[in-house]
């Protein structure tokens, strides 16, 4: 944990070096890539639950089904 705080830390003091034009520059992108990472992993769970519905792996039903099957 102290290596990652250190990297962070190090992190940290890098971006205050840059003037503050730099800085949002450096925000903008990092956010871009935070949205992007986070559609991807929502495309590969997307993905995955096509499968697994394809394979029939996934069941469908109301709520009364769930509750009744949970009381089995």
């Amino acid at each position: 944990m102290l290596e990652k705080t250190s990297t962070f830390q190090k992190a940290i003091e890098a971006v205050e070096a840059l003037d503050p034009e730099a800085q949002a520059i450096l925000v903008d992108i990092i956010q871009k890539r935070l949205k992007q990472q986070r559609r991807d992993d929502l495309l590969k769970a997307v993905a995955e639950a096509r499968e697994a519905y394809a394979k029939g792996e996934v069941r469908s039903g109301t709520v009364a089904d769930l509750m009744a099957e949970l009381d089995d």
